[in-house]
């Protein structure tokens, strides 16, 4: 059987002490084995990303960019090959692991910014004879750990920027769909990257250990659940390291009695199903000011959601896949129980959803609960499944309300057409990414990824500006030429201009 292995200073690694295997969650049926990464195998990588930085720091941010030019133009014409390695082993549906491809491909243009992003500032004469400049220097030998959901997206996010800074870059994907993953970066080295510069560790916590103790490493970026990005953010920082943990979310849309419900149901229905509902950003609780509104909202979603179509990534009209493993499937399932013995009420039920023969996986259809309470299990916990909990409130203020005292800060939208409703949510709402009439408010390449509350440890946001801050640092100098002719005296007193 196949084995996945792991890519260190430009080679193809598959020796291994153990393996795991990798399962097509639409069919439940093993396509490969995963090569689980020693801690010497990963110090190795390390001590390969070490040996390539001095170089590669040296190298000028324009050389950098040419390569990120042709990374992108290669990651354009093995979209579709990518895909599919994206349904091999997550189960998304075609269309959606296109769109996966490309919001990564944006990040990667960004990159491509490398002399304009990276440019200091100056100042002349600030002081007699004194001009005054800043610079941003990389930080070295830095890491990603990364999450099953989005397997190519999220690894591009760091490591094309953190290596056009300067940096060299060590990528511990996750275990659970690692191959598409290391076929991008082996695109990266046909780009041009040279050996070392970007290598790839799979595994699991012996990996991550060896991440977050090494004194090489001296960055982390990470995103995964709120627990463990909180124990990430701890351990990294306690050992000295710079981090930015992104966690988890419970992100609310709020609809008001004036907005265009068909355009609403359509906007929900994609942002609370799409890729299994297995997104940071989706939508997971609807917050319905009136009850008219409320009862209009779920008598059309309940309608929205007999048409969905729920089966394998070998069918590219499909609406979504299956959920990432049987074990998340019941964690999922258990969710949903929680709500009909706690009092809500369940209008569509996901586990009866009709399934093709082939579609044998860990399958899972749309489920509406409906009149959720803010003390329900269901409503407190994050889901990461195609359910959307439906949350009734009287008035806007109330509906903010639920968004600030969840623990959550992530995302948070309002459908309405009202502008000063919308002005007085943008400006109020405790959450670090929101939409007005737009369900997925994920920021483009050149603006930043982050969440507020919860569900962000650390003081800056992925990619985009943020990311070009975490991944660099400061240097300010200040210089003076004198002439031969200055006879200067001793100063006692501080410089000022």
């Amino acid at each position: 059987m196949e084995i996945v292995g792991h890519l260190i200073d430009g080679k193809n690694v598959t020796e291994n002490i153990a393996t795991m295997p990798l399962t097509n969650p639409a069919t439940g049926i093993q396509v490969s084995e995963l090569a689980m990464a020693s801690a010497e195998q990963t110090r190795s990588a390390i001590e390969a990303a070490s040996s390539a930085y001095p170089s590669w720091r040296a190298t000028p941010p324009a050389k950098r960019a040419q390569v990120m030019f042709r990374f992108k133009s290669l990651l354009e014409k093995n979209s579709t090959e990518i895909g599919y390695l994206i349904g091999r082993e997550h189960g998304k549906i075609p269309h959606d692991a296109e769109g996966e491809v490309q919001r990564g491909i944006e990040n990667v243009e960004f990159a491509c910014f490398a002399p304009e992003i990276l440019k200091g500032e100056f100042s002349k004469n600030v002081g007699p004879g004194i001009d005054s400049w800043s610079e941003f220097h990389p930080l070295g030998v830095v890491a990603g750990i990364t999450p099953f959901n989005f397997p190519v997206m999220v690894p591009l996010w760091m490591y094309p920027l953190a290596i056009v800074c300067g940096n060299t870059f060590v990528l511990k994907p996750s275990e659970k769909d690692p191959s598409a993953a290391l076929y991008v970066a082996q695109l990266a080295h046909e780009a041009g990257l040279p050996h070392g510069v970007l290598n790839v560790v799979n595994g699991g916590k012996e990996v991550v250990d060896v991440l977050l103790t090494d004194p090489s490493i001296k960055a982390i970026s990470f995103v995964g659940s709120t627990p463990v990005a909180e124990a990430v953010y701890n351990k990294a920082t306690s050992e000295g390291k710079r981090c930015q943990a992104l966690g988890g979310a419970k992100n609310h849309a709020i609809i008001m009695p004036d907005a265009d419900l068909p355009n609403v149901v359509k906007a929900l229905t994609g942002a609370a199903f799409g890729s299994s509902g297995e997104r940071c950003m989706a939508i997971s609780v609807a917050v319905v000011v009136g009850q008219q509104t409320a009862r209009d909202l779920i008598t059309n979603l309940k309608t929205e959601m007999l048409g969905l179509k729920v089966g394998g990534p070998q069918n590219n009209n499909n609406d979504f896949g299956p959920l990432i493993s049987v074990e998340h499937k019941k964690k999922v399932i258990s969710l949903i129980e929680s709500a009909e013995v706690e009092g809500a009420e369940l209008v569509v039920d996901g586990r009866l959803a009709q399934l093709n023969d082939e579609d044998r996986g860990f399958f899972l259809g749309g489920t509406l609960i409906d009149k959720v309470k803010p003390n329900m299990t269901c409503y407190r916990n994050e889901i990461f499944g195609p359910v959307l909990c439906v949350v009734h409130v009287d008035n806007l203020e109330e509906a903010m309300k639920l968004v600030s005292e969840h623990e959550y800060g992530n995302g948070a939208c309002l459908f309405t057409r009202d502008g000063e409703a919308a002005r007085y949510f943008s400006d109020n709402v405790d959450a670090g990414m929101v939409g007005i009439n737009v369900p997925l408010p994920v920021p483009v390449s050149y603006h930043s990824f982050g969440g507020w509350k919860r569900s962000l440890f650390g003081d800056l946001s992925a990619y985009g500006p943020d990311g070009v801050r975490f991944y660099t640092r400061r240097k300010t100098i200040s210089q003076r030429w004198p002439s031969r002719e200055t006879n200067d005296t001793s100063s006692f007193s501080f410089p000022s201009s």
